[in-house]
């Protein structure tokens, strides 16, 4: 008798333990075992620890011969309770040297016909890594060390226990890169016209490998695209730079009346009690003068920083230099920027403004910032973001114009490296290993925050329709998110494009806004000032939302399936359907346009006003500038749909109804809702919202039945794109002919030798 119990119950225990393929099962084989260090929760354990390391550094850039020389002490606290032989450090300047691996791993080929240039291409002359004179302990002890190309192994004298620090002292210099030919995350930028360099500086200081429960040591090697993995730390750095130049920097400036002028000091004490509009510290014409007479003194600026994971730097005579305050909770912060005469009046419009929006926004959906300062430098084409400060693009041309591209990709840049403050300067996740953690996330609320900027602010990453291309490309060219940087095909789709999308589908799709953004406001309080790693991520969101996501993470983050969901089929069960006649190309594709995007729709009425809005100083040429207003009658239909969703309607369905019998197949790999509108012969129509988990026994076509009074005229699956869905021409019943524009154009050999919307607009005005 107990064996036949046993023999029935076998079905409903290998369904229990769902070891099918279903993509909603669980995903205990993807996930590490929750332990005490961190919890099945996501949140961090009771025994969670970090190690941290603190830094005194002397550094001097000598302007003549582009080189950085540097002494440092560096003191390690093993918090861990683990007993250490060794420490490890980071050397990512050797990255730059004749022989880094950075120059082998790509491969090469030559092709039929292939340009002599290439061929001839000389040998890299230029040895940027360090060069390490003394590496001793505090009292001036040589130690033992072995250099691993990216990587320092120091042995210690003797074991270094849970609770102990270890002080130990480098000295060492390296060759500056030029980072417009060279290329590099850090760098100098040459300008020939009046002699000048801009220097953006950083990977300046060997540094300490950051030793968790995860990894225990960190030992991927720096080949570039995968960033860094690191721990947090108090900063006292004095750099010694030309007595006319201007310095950024990572923490807080320590001697202001040493190395500002009287006027100098005065505008900043101006800046520090301003809170709506900058305050030029440094004047243009200031900035001018100073490219014409250099100085041949020194001078040093100081700047502390305390429980930071990095420090950087910027120094130019060239610089313009405004700031201005900014309330964040019962904090504030110096918002500030830096940059060159060839970055105006774009910058001095726009950057610190920025800066300051993005810290408001970014505060709103995760923590409050709270460093004291937050730096924006203007380095030609670069985006790079260290703590309190970053290096981003931009430049106008030289009559002082600009095109809409320029703008809000400066704004854009701004608003993505500034953000990266929360993503991973505050929320300290690894980079080596998971650049979406950083990065994914960081577009995430970069796409937040430009809506917030200005109405109908042209993102180009975060709704759902901006990914279908990529979604759609072929897949041996592809990869999972949830893959090494260095090993991802496409960068920035894999890391940065991707996951924003998947966030966003997920706030607004999947989740609603008000259950995702409590719970991921969740994941930046418990991760705040720790290092997560993906598991605590997804872990939390479901822990603070109540909301098994499984499925979610599984399909987007682990493959690289595609969302195709079609209406395959609709049967009408009391009459014969009558097609109603098709529209042309035309009307099909003004219809098309006319479809708004989800985040779209819900921000005409949730943003109440934007940064733009509130401070109309923000608009220039381009603020109206071929861009659709708010479509009021797109707003009442999408809040009518919503109200006709309601159970009266549901219970006086009776037996004159007639029954449409609607077939959808999932024909991609990723499950996601079904969403569909139909619109009745009436005019009015009806919004429909299923759950993803229709599809939870791995169903490749599913029914549901609709009983009506009215006749529907028209079934059109995700209506609003907010699905990522690849092919929208089997989205719609009946059948639309989907047109799309192609366009012809003659290749230029400089886009900059064409005149942009302003000049046009200019030459146009001028008698």
């Amino acid at each position: 008798m107990r064996l036949i119990c046993v023999l029935l119950l076998f079905p409903f225990l290998l369904l229990g333990q769902n070891t099918d393929n279903s993509p909603f099962r669980q995903m205990y084989d993807l996930l590490p075992t929750a332990n005490a260090y961190r919890t099945a929760t996501g949140a961090p354990g009771h025994e969670y620890y970090q190690c941290t390391a603190d830094y005194v550094i002397d550094v001097i850039l000598d302007d003549d011969k582009q080189i950085i020389k540097g002494n440092e002490v560096i003191t390690f606290f093993n918090n861990s309770p683990d007993i250490l032989n060794y420490l490890w450090v980071q050397l990512d300047q050797n990255q730059q040297s004749q022989d880094s691996d950075s120059h082998k791993i790509n491969p090469e080929s030559i092709s039929e016909k292939e340009d002599i240039s290439i061929l001839s291409k000389p040998k890299l002359e230029f040895d940027g890594g360090f060069k390490l004179e003394s590496v001793t302990d505090i009292n001036n002890t040589k130690l033992n060390y072995i250099i691993n190309k990216t990587m320092m192994r120091i042995d210690l004298p003797k074991p270094l226990k849970k609770g102990e620090k270890f002080s130990f002292k480098v000295k060492y210099w390296y060759n500056i890169n030029d980072r417009m030919v060279l290329g590099g995350r850090s760098g100098y930028e040459y300008f020939k016209e009046d002699n000048n360099y801009l220097y953006t500086i950083a990977q300046f200081f060997p540094r300490m490998c950051a030793y968790n429960d995860i990894e225990g040591w960190q030992n991927k090697q720096f080949l570039g695209s995968g960033e860094f993995t690191l721990i947090f730390g108090n900063y006292l750095v004095n750099i010694t730079v030309p007595d006319d130049h201007l310095v950024a920097a990572t923490g807080t400036l320590q001697n202001l009346d040493k190395v500002l002028n009287k006027t100098q000091l005065e505008r900043y004490k101006r800046a520090e009690k301003e809170f709506n509009q900058p305050i030029i510290i440094a004047t243009q014409e200031e900035a001018i003068s100073r490219e014409k007479t250099k100085s041949n003194s020194k001078k040093t600026w100081t700047f502390k920083a305390d429980n930071v994971r990095d420090f950087a730097f910027a120094s130019s005579r060239k610089f313009i230099w405004d700031a201005m305050n900014v309330r964040i909770g019962n904090n504030t912060s110096m918002a500030m920027s830096m940059y060159p005469k060839e970055g105006n009046p774009l910058w001095e419009k726009y950057s610190t403004k920025a800066v300051a929006h993005t810290l408001k926004t970014y505060s709103k959906f995760t923590v409050d910032y709270n460093y004291p300062v937050a730096w924006s430098i203007n380095a030609d084409r670069i985006g790079m973001e260290y703590p309190m400060i970053c290096f981003n693009f931009g430049r106008c041309e030289k009559d002082g114009t600009y095109s809409e591209r320029t703008k809000y990709g400066m704004i854009s840049v701004i608003i993505h490296e500034v953000g990266h403050n929360f993503f991973p300067m505050i929320i300290n996740s690894d980079e080596r290993q998971w650049a979406w953690m950083d990065e994914g996330l960081n577009t995430f609320v970069q796409y937040l925050s430009e809506q917030e900027f200005e109405r109908n602010y042209p993102s180009s990453r975060g709704e759902a329709q901006k990914i279908v291309d990529y979604m759609a490309s072929d897949k041996t060219k592809m990869s999972p998110i949830m893959v090494n940087p260095e090993s991802a095909y496409q960068l920035g789709n894999n890391a940065y494009a991707k996951p924003a999308t998947a966030l966003n589908i997920l706030r607004e799709s999947i989740m609603g806004r008000e259950l995702f953004d409590v719970a991921f406001k969740e994941y930046a309080k418990r991760w705040a000032f720790k290092q997560p790693y993906p598991a605590d991520f997804f872990r939390t969101m479901e822990d603070a939302s109540g909301m098994d996501l499984d499925w979610f993470w599984r399909g987007w983050f682990f493959t690289t399936d595609h969302v195709d969901l079609a209406i395959s089929d609709v049967k009408v069960k009391t009459v014969s359907p009558k097609d109603p006649n098709l529209k042309s190309a035309e009307d099909a594709e003004e219809a098309l346009d006319k479809r708004k995007n989800i985040s779209y729709i819900r921000n005409t009425k949730d943003i109440n006003k934007t940064y733009n809005e509130i401070d109309t100083t923000l608009n220039d040429f381009y603020t109206q500038y071929n861009r659709n207003n708010v479509d009021p009658d797109m707003v009442k239909e999408y809040e009518k749909s919503i109200s006709n969703m309601t159970q009266a309607e549901i219970d006086i369905m009776n037996t004159t109804k007639t029954f449409y019998e609607i077939e959808f197949e999932r024909k991609g790999g990723l499950v996601m809702p079904i969403i569909y509108l139909l619109e009745y012969e009436d005019g009015s129509n009806e919004e429909i919202r299923i759950p993803a988990e229709i599809w939870r026994k791995g169903e490749t076509k599913i029914t549901k039945v609709h009983a009506s009074d009215k006749k529907i005229n028209k079934i059109i699956l995700d209506p609003y794109l907010e699905t990522a869905d690849i092919d929208t021409e089997n989205n719609f019943y009946p059948k639309e002919e989907q047109s799309t524009k192609f366009e012809i154009f003659k290749r230029t050999s400089s886009q900059r030798s064409q005149l942009n919307p302003m000049q046009k607009s200019k030459r146009n005005t001028t008698p």
